[in-house]
């Protein structure tokens, strides 16, 4: 019988050490945060128009910048990136929004809202749905403007 309690003692002190050894391991490896800060390369494409391309820079505590690619007169970027903002929630889910001019056809051009709303896929990569909220009045329209909705992938530069 003495010889189970000391095995016992044994074990409850192995079992111990172990229980130890995973709280210390669980605590010092923090987990894996995605962090929206930095630059990116982000396409957007609208139903049935071609693909358009920004340069996103996300600085600290929300503020940032977009730098459309191809969207000035004759396809050129434009010379000064616009103000954004940007917003990281839980569930590796982020959105980042700007004024913009667009292309509207091959005559016109639309100032309004770009909103992009998404999800980490890697700390390097970020995919969703995209908005475009136009500033002219459109009746027919079920919120009053002119709007389109699209896909965007944004990588780290």
């Amino acid at each position: 019988m003495t010889e189970i309690k000391k095995r016992l003692s044994q074990l409850r002190s192995c079992f111990a050490a172990l229980c130890m050894l995973l709280f210390v391991t669980v605590q010092v490896a923090p987990a894996t945060e995605m962090d929206m800060t930095g630059r990116w390369q982000v396409q957007f494409t609208f139903a049935g128009r071609s693909d358009m391309h920004l340069i996103f820079d996300a600085h600290t505590k929300g503020s940032a910048t977009f730098l459309l690619l191809d969207s000035a007169p004759d396809s050129k970027p434009e010379t000064s990136p616009r103000a954004a903002t940007w917003l990281q929630t839980t569930n590796d889910r982020v959105g980042f929004s700007g004024e913009v001019e667009l292309p509207i056809g091959t005559c016109c051009r639309e100032v309004g809202t770009l909103v992009f709303k998404g999800k980490f896929d890697s700390n390097n990569s970020v995919s969703g749905k995209v908005i475009f909220i136009g500033s002219a009045t459109d009746e027919e329209n079920p919120i009053g403007f002119r709007s389109m909705i699209g896909t965007f992938a944004a990588t780290r530069r």
